[in-house]
């Protein structure tokens, strides 16, 4: 899931070796933060939130595929 996740962001960034992403496992759940460049965060995001929203349906989609919950976070 973290490589998927890096794979999709680095395509849409300016600065793809600014951008760090890491897996947090629970029991049943796994969180996965993205950090990048400050000028790329828009990017990520998207208008209205859709960039990031789109990713998270397909983030959900492939955990489910492996029996977990996935919560997909932007940190500054």
């Amino acid at each position: 899931m973290k490589k998927f996740i890096a794979y999709i962001v680095k395509a849409l960034v300016d600065h793809p070796e600014r951008v760090l992403v890491a897996e947090i496992f629970g029991r049943s759940n796994v969180i996965i933060e993205v950090r990048c460049h400050a000028d790329d965060m828009g990017r990520i995001i998207g208008k209205n939130g859709k960039t990031i929203g789109a990713m998270r349906m397909l983030l959900a989609g492939l955990a489910a595929k492996h029996k977990r919950k996935a919560v997909l976070e932007v940190v500054e």
